[in-house]
């Protein structure tokens, strides 16, 4: 062959077995590795003469050919095995979830790296071969198979969109759409089926509870105070009172009870209307009870408030039951009974005086570290405090214990009058004696000495014995009053006592000669 431009060369011919020939390879190897030896230390800053002897070594092992292949065989090694215990992780982190997470940019060699040959071809993987997740993905496949004239032929058989095997699994594939709170179980590992009745059914039950979910929380969560905390319309009305400068900061929680939340506040010193005590206590009712809806009992007989009580919310209910505590504790003051003074009312925010000492309220009479003297003292307050509520503010405690009293300085304080009645109630005695019995108990437990039964401390208060039926009623018509004089002032009660129980003895007196007569 010729070349217009340049001559070629001939080539020598080379035999066949000499290529094949392992010595030629050696030689081939070695040429190529003094080649590489020589490129290396013409490289370095220190070039070091490498002895023919270590070269004609190297040429001549017949182990290897080179360290360097020694290294890429064990670093090819130590790859195969770190993706290895790469895949066991993520086969263990993923488990059977149908969202996993891949650890394929940690791996160190190929996915479909072959280690054992370079010869083989890489097999393609076809996507029809490919394992479905759960048996779902193979119900979808199955449903989109279906024609649109809505039936095939399989099997010789004819199989319709509407058979009852797929449309039971398509039904229980249906269940994963139903909201995070409905539990459905686990349907993936086994082959279920629900019926259209069954399923209909569950479906009805979860748009049911759903709705009945929402129409909870946005009464009680959206609207209402929280036993921790206020909602926006009660720190509103603390923030009005605090702008009328009646008071001067809000510092935080005293205590939570069932019906209340009581705060600490600093009143204003400079405030120029009225003088106020130096700490106020700020008692919130809570709006999210019901228990004042089923305290009508203690109002509907109050002629101050029974035309208040209605169909009405818990918010407007709950701002009586706090105006009939200011009325109550004003009766309190006016008789000289030892309780908190009123300072302001705004809707179910109360804010009263104080009773305690630099933040610290005062115990509880049950908390309270009194010694034999101290309880003495304080029973004899506490029956004194009774007697002069019932006579001249005319008011009954209804619910009076060791836990509506504080001990401070040495002096009983009445609180939580909220449900406090007047005597012309219908159940006003009957709450009277459960007072006695909750005192004279306390008391009793304290061993304090010539301590009275419940029947003689009613009696001292009242005047008449508990089991006097017919005395107590018609000592109970003395308190009552016509409707139009109501509240007017200078307006007594006309009604003679004195001649009601002579009238009522003789009654009682004629019934018995009866009955003797009859027998």
């Amino acid at each position: 062959m010729s070349c217009p431009w340049a001559k070629i060369e001939k080539l020598e011919p080379v035999n066949l077995e000499e290529i094949m020939s392992e010595e030629v390879a050696r030689d081939l190897q070695a040429k190529e590795d003094k080649k590489y030896v020589q490129m290396l230390t013409s490289s370095s800053k220190d070039e070091q003469e490498i002895p023919e002897e270590v070269l004609s070594a190297i040429a001549c092992a017949d182990s290897c050919d080179s360290d360097a292949m020694i290294a890429r065989m064990l670093q090819m090694q130590f790859d195969k095995e770190h993706d290895e215990n790469l895949k066991r992780t993520e086969e263990k982190y993923n488990g059977t979830s149908k969202v996993s997470i891949s650890f394929e940019n940690f791996r160190r060699a190929p996915q479909n790296f072959d280690f054992e040959s370079d010869s083989e071809e890489e097999e393609i993987e076809d996507i029809r071969d490919r394992r479905d997740w759960d048996r779902f993905d193979t119900l979808k496949r199955q449903l989109d198979s279906i024609p649109p004239c809505g039936y095939k032929i399989e099997n010789g058989s004819m199989v319709t969109k509407h058979d009852v095997t797929m449309s039971g699994r398509k039904n229980a594939c249906k269940l994963l759409s139903f909201p995070p709170d409905f539990q459905t179980g686990d349907g993936e590992n086994f082959d279920l089926k629900l019926s259209n009745k069954v399923f209909n059914s569950l479906k009805r039950h979860s748009q049911h509870e759903e709705a009945r979910r929402q129409k909870v929380r946005d009464k009680k969560e959206d609207k209402a105070t929280q036993e921790f905390g206020l909602d926006e319309y009660t720190r509103l009305l603390i923030y009005k009172i605090v702008q009328r400068d009646i008071l001067d900061g809000v510092n935080g929680v005293i205590s939570i009870g069932k019906e209340a939340v009581i705060l600490h506040a600093d009143s204003n010193p400079n405030y120029t209307e009225s003088p106020l005590p130096a700490e106020c206590a700020i008692k919130v009712f809570k709006t999210t009870l019901s228990e004042f809806k089923q305290r009508d009992k203690y109002i509907k007989d109050d002629h101050r408030f029974k035309d208040r009580i209605g169909k009405q919310t818990a918010r407007k209910t709950v701002h009586v039951w706090a105006e009939k505590e200011m009325y109550n504790l004003n009766r309190l003051r006016n008789a000289n009974v030892p309780c908190p003074e009123v300072v302001a009312l705004r809707k179910h925010v109360l804010v009263m005086s104080f009773i305690g000492d630099k933040n610290v309220p005062a115990p509880k009479l049950k908390d309270a570290i009194m010694d034999g003297a101290d309880y003495i003292m304080a029973y004899n307050q506490i029956v004194g405090a009774m007697k002069i509520m019932f006579t001249e503010a005319e008011l009954i405690h209804a619910d009076l214990s060791e836990y509506n009293i504080l001990w401070h300085q040495g002096q009983c304080f009445i609180i939580d009058v909220s449900q406090s009645v007047l005597p012309s109630h219908e159940n006003a005695f009957y709450f009277l004696m459960r007072d006695c019995n909750n005192i004279i108990n306390f008391f009793s437990k304290k061993k304090v000495p010539q301590v009275t039964t419940p029947e003689e401390l009613f009696k001292i208060i009242t005047g008449y014995n508990y089991e006097e039926k017919t005395a107590l009623l018609d000592f109970q018509e003395s308190f009552k009053m016509k409707p139009h004089l109501v509240d007017k002032p200078g307006v007594q009660s006309t009604y003679n006592f004195e001649k009601g129980w002579q009238k009522s003895k003789e009654e009682m007196e004629t019934g018995k000669l009866v009955d003797s007569a009859l027998a």
